[in-house]
């Protein structure tokens, strides 16, 4: 495992970081507590070191907190999140700080989340949701040095709203926040144009999410995919979005010139190509997801005719609308 700095904080993270969502039961279907913490040890013993959870994906907190207390004995770094105190997701225009973040709220959850996970501290902590909107605006930035302070929290971050990630540039340029968390893949490479290099400027860790594309650039999205009842993939692949996906997977595999079942390889590896980004945090729920995604950490990023050949099919599109 390759590890690289986490922008200014001194700290070192697993350029494959673990993604908890999908092992709290909350949004994907199918998950098991046993197999989720094989699969969380599993990556611990790969050298992973960075886990991200929050307080809204359902048993996630609980089931990486047992872990990480059963690995005493190794450092893993995890990060967690506040939901807005409104639970609307993304952050709405013209929305009040103290209606989304206010103080209280924010150190509730934070100590929710202590208490239920059963850890001492977290590294990172995260607003959920982001709007630049509130730089220099409410009480969030007095309670989270607060929680600093107390030990609570080492590191914050925000986790930029989806496809918005023009929307924290005020804040990382603003010097108060320490982390983001933002989409980056093959199809919305938006992040590059502005945000990576701001983050590289001010020194801000980048944490980057769904670089698979919730599974649309694993290969296994075709036409006519189907996906368990209250499964969140039914509402993100309705309709006739997985041929979309499918169609265009096809042609990235044909551009690149390499097998289908590949493509997922190169998906991750266009994230880890750029320097600014810190750690990549594919969802993993079983043994299996882990070691595939953790082998790819081997210092070999994609070539510039690669990554120029990937910059013609970025696709502008919102599904989790």
């Amino acid at each position: 495992m390759r590890y690289r700095e986490l922008g200014r904080s001194g700290m070192s993270v697993s350029e494959i970081g673990y993604g908890a969502w999908g092992i709290g039961a909350s949004g994907w279907v199918g998950a098991t507590e046993d197999e989720s913490v094989r699969a969380l040890h599993r990556a611990v013993d790969l050298g992973v070191n960075f886990i991200d959870t929050a307080r809204g994906y359902g048993e996630s907190e609980r089931i990486v907190g047992r872990v990480v207390r059963e690995r005493a004995g190794d450092e893993v770094l995890v990060a967690t999140k506040v939901p807005p105190m409104n639970r609307i997701w993304p952050a709405p225009d013209s929305i009040d700080p103290a209606e989304a973040f206010p103080g209280a709220h924010i150190r509730e959850s934070v100590e929710t989340s202590l208490r239920v996970s059963g850890l001492d501290h977290f590294d990172v902590v995260q607003f959920h949701v982001w709007s630049d909107e509130w730089v220099g605006r409410g009480d969030w930035l007095q309670t989270v040095e607060e929680l600093k302070k107390e030990g609570k929290i080492r590191l914050f971050g925000v986790s930029v709203n989806d496809h918005q990630p023009d929307n924290a540039l005020a804040l990382v340029r603003s010097g108060a926040v320490d982390t983001v968390q933002v989409i980056y893949n093959i199809f919305d490479q938006a992040p590059a144009d502005a945000l990576l290099p701001a983050c590289e400027e001010h020194g801000v860790g980048v944490i980057v999410r769904v670089a698979l594309d919730e599974g649309g650039l694993t290969g296994r999205i075709t036409a006519g995919a189907t996906f368990p009842e209250g499964d969140f993939r039914a509402r993100y692949f309705r309709d006739d979005r997985p041929a979309q996906v499918e169609r265009k997977v096809a042609a990235i595999v044909a551009d690149l010139g390499i097998a289908p079942d590949e493509i997922a390889e190169n998906a991750l590896r266009f994230v880890l190509s750029s320097p600014a980004v810190s750690t990549v945090i594919p969802g993993m729920r079983t043994v299996r997801n882990v070691e595939r995604n953790t082998a790819l950490s081997d210092g070999r990023p994609l070539t510039a005719d690669q990554l120029a050949v990937l910059a013609r099919h970025r696709w502008q599109r919102n599904f989790y609308g």
